[in-house]
């Protein structure tokens, strides 16, 4: 039967002998037998009283769903509101003498709901076992007072609507409706209880009265009420008689009041003794499958950790190649970079060598050029020499001219030994670079060969010092090399700087040798000249010595106390001097470069061997 509550009304002040209870409105709705199975939230009663004759109950997750559908409540949040801001009930104010509740909040929901019904019903002030009945509803709902309200006051509407036809006497009619449906069912039973005096009020009653939450569990208890709200109103009377005849055995043993309210006690304690080994059993058995489930994890975990390490070893492994690659790497660039340096050294002394040997060449060249001059100029003197001059002049003029081819041979000969020795010296110079190229790839080949050997064997033996160690003394290595370099540089600098300062000197010398060589051609030009116009006087005026004596001696006074002859030999004399001097700078220049050439090799090739063994001393 389908109950709704229409306007909540506040009750009357009743009267002394009146009570007032609430007028349920009838569903006047019409098709109510079609839709009497159909629920809210598209549930189907049939369907559902199928699942709970399959199972047993409802499933826990949604069996608070469930009920709130079958009941159908209406959740009235405005009139519950108004209920509870009336405050606690006079009647409920010492509820905590009569029923000591140990949770405050258990029972400060317990005295609200009473006092909402009680102000919702004035018969509820009433109620001496409305607090029983409430209870077990209040401790499944405690966390939700308007649901709790609700699902009492509807299971008092539907289900207790005819507790009242006697109140405050229980509900005789219900009780005589019991009675009878144990006299269908046994017979034996009932007799034996009215052999004894023993009524409806102490059989039945009491379980109505708490609802059968004072003999069933906790579990029980929530089955009970899913076939009670899923079935007629009558299944709770049902309920009564079945119970009792379930614990007939023991009640037909009872010849005392006393006895049967022990037996209803101890049936009780021992349906609860029941649920609490079945509680410790169900335990032990949650305890051994969370052990079990422990020791799995632990394999799980000791797998995983397993894994790990190896995944672990074997990126450390990885790190350690790319790390080893790294070094080689980083050694073959560092020999690479040495051996780059090296090969720009050689070549920057090639070219200042060819530079120097260029120069040379040029001064060779002009001085060369220069004396073919000379030689020209000796040549034309020699012809009007030759013209003028007596058989002693002649052969004086033979003489220079031997001395001169004597000269010219000289010449030759030392432009061959010199182009010689500059041929030789390329040659020396070729092999010595291919020697110590050469050299350089062995030792290239023998240092990678050994590092790759020692790399192998002492490979595991490598750990983060010693890497430290060998960075410092390769960094110190390095300092030492651009020490090194830096001290050459300065040297090369300084050995240039000396080089300009003596070609400056060479050339203020140059300059002053010319300007003596002006002065003689000058000289023997005006002497010549002079001569020439007395011989040309003498032709003419044969007989007139005194004057032209007088002109020599005037003459003579006036030029150098030499002869021509003298002159001539002084100009090759100075031109002689200054070409030996020439010629040993330019041989003492040449051995200097030479022997820094060889010194610089050595240094190098030192160098390279010293750079073969570090990687071996780091090592051990």
């Amino acid at each position: 039967m389908k109950v709704t509550s229409g306007r909540v009304q506040r009750p009357a002040k009743p009267r002394e002998n009146q009570i007032q209870t609430r007028i349920l409105k009838q569903d006047l709705t019409g098709h109510f037998e079609n839709k009497e199975n159909e629920l809210s939230d598209g549930l189907n009663k049939k369907r559902l009283q199928i699942l709970l004759k399959g199972y047993g109950e409802y499933p826990t997750k949604y069996r608070m769903f469930i009920w709130r559908s079958l009941l159908q409540l209406p959740e009235n949040h405005t009139a519950f509101s108004s209920l509870i801001d009336k405050g606690i009930h006079m009647a409920f104010l010492n509820l905590q003498k009569k029923y000591p509740i140990k949770s405050r909040k258990l029972l400060r929901v317990l005295q609200r709901t009473l006092s909402a019904l009680a102000h919702w019903s004035a018969i509820f002030s009433d109620t001496p076992y409305l607090p029983l009945l409430a209870f077990p509803f209040v401790k499944l709902f405690q966390n939700n007072q308007l649901i709790c309200f609700e699902v009492v006051a509807t299971l008092i509407i539907n289900w207790c609507q005819h507790w009242f036809e006697y109140f405050p006497n229980p509900p005789i009619n219900i009780l005589s409706m019991i009675e009878n449906i144990l006299a269908f069912h046994d017979k034996e039973l009932l007799q034996h209880f009215r052999d004894h005096d023993i009524t409806s009020q102490v059989y039945a009653w009491p379980l109505l009265e708490t609802v059968f939450s004072e003999v069933l569990t906790r579990e029980e208890w929530l089955k009970l009420f899913d076939n009670v709200f899923s079935n007629h109103p009558s299944f709770l009377l049902l309920t009564v008689v079945a119970y009792n005849i379930c614990s007939r055995a023991p009640l037909l043993n009872c010849s005392l009041k006393d006895d049967f309210e022990t037996v209803e006690n101890m049936q009780a304690e021992v349906d609860q003794q029941r649920v609490e080994d079945e509680a410790w059993y169900q335990k032990q058995e949650l305890l051994r499958k969370a052990e079990e489930t422990r020791r799995e994890m632990l394999l799980q975990e000791e797998e995983k950790m397993i894994q790990q390490r190896q995944k672990l070893a074997a990126v450390k492994r990885e790190l350690k190649v790319k790390e080893m690659h790294l070094q080689e790497a980083a050694r073959r660039r560092f020999l690479k970079l040495q051996q780059d340096q090296r090969e720009m050294e050689l070549r920057r002394l090639e070219d200042e060598i060819e530079r120097k040997i260029h120069m040379r060449d040029q001064e060779i060249a002009t001085t060369v050029k220069d004396l073919e001059m000379r030689h020209l100029e000796l040549e034309s003197q020699k012809r009007l020499y030759e013209k003028n001059l007596t058989r002693d002049q002649e052969t004086v003029a033979k003489e220079m001219r031997e001395d001169a081819d004597a000269y010219r041979r000289k010449v030759n000969l030392e432009e061959r030994t010199f182009h010689r020795l500059i041929e030789t010296d390329q040659t020396q110079n070729q092999k010595t670079q291919k020697l110590i190229e050469e050299n350089l790839a062995k030792a290239e080949q023998a240092c990678l060969n050994t590092d790759w050997r020692l790399q192998a064997l002492h490979k595991q033996r490598c750990d983060d010092l010693q890497r430290n160690e060998c960075y410092q003394e390769v960094a110190k290595l390095l300092r030492k090399n651009r020490r090194k370099e830096i001290e050459v540089l300065n040297a090369m600098m300084e050995k240039d700087a000396t080089k300009w300062e003596e070609a400056e000197e060479k050339d203020f010398r140059l300059k002053s040798e010319k300007k003596v060589s002006a002065l003689s051609d000058a000289s023997r030009q005006w002497f010549l000249e002079k001569e020439i116009n007395a011989a040309l006087e003498h032709a003419e005026h044969p007989y007139h010595d005194g004057p032209r004596c007088q002109y020599e001696q005037v003459a003579s006074s006036c030029l150098p106390r030499t002869s021509p002859v003298s002159d001539v030999s002084e100009v090759d004399a100075s031109t002689w001097l200054s070409l030996n001097q020439r010629k040993i700078q330019w041989d003492t220049m040449e051995q200097d470069l030479l022997e820094r050439v060889r010194n610089l090799r050595q240094r190098l090739t030192a160098q390279a061997r010293n750079s073969c063994q570090t990687p071996h001393l780091l090592a051990t």
